[in-house]
């Protein structure tokens, strides 16, 4: 049996480290991450406004109560103290097939908004977004249609 000489075994890791080393700093140089974003700031700012404007619907206990029939939805906004909350800006978000549908929440009294929805003819699920002065709140809703 043939031993390996310890005197050949350095420049073989040697040449080893270097080969690896050349691969990586390849890949590196010309691949792109699959996981970078060119607009990671921008979306990363977006993402703590969107923190920041829960946190004050939070605090003003917002509620969100939704009624759903004959293809209407009406969505009560009240706050913690069981008021309306008026002049908040109000959307539906859906995803119907391939396209993403996007209903205007009209407020027809205060706290109450209304919206008449496409027909559609499957369980949908859907999310309601309503914002005022810098608050925001956001929820997922099934929708039996």
């Amino acid at each position: 049996m043939n031993k390996l000489n310890p005197a050949l075994l350095i420049p073989i890791l040697l040449c080893s480290f270097l080969i690896f080393s050349s691969w990586a700093a390849y890949q590196a140089a010309t691949r792109v991450s699959d996981v970078s974003d060119r607009d990671y700031y921008s979306k990363g700012l977006k993402y703590n406004s969107t923190l920041i404007e829960k946190k004050a619907a939070s605090s003003l206990g917002w509620q969100l109560r939704s009624e759903f029939s004959d293809g209407r939805l009406v969505q009560y906004l009240t706050n913690s103290e069981g008021l309306p909350v008026s002049g908040a800006t109000g959307l539906l978000k859906l995803q119907d097939r391939d396209a993403l549908l996007i209903v205007p929440l009209e407020e027809t009294q205060p706290g109450i908004y209304h919206a008449d929805l496409p027909h559609l003819t499957a369980t949908q699920m859907a999310r309601a977004e309503f914002e005022l002065n810098g608050a925001r709140i956001l929820r997922h809703l099934l929708l039996a249609l």
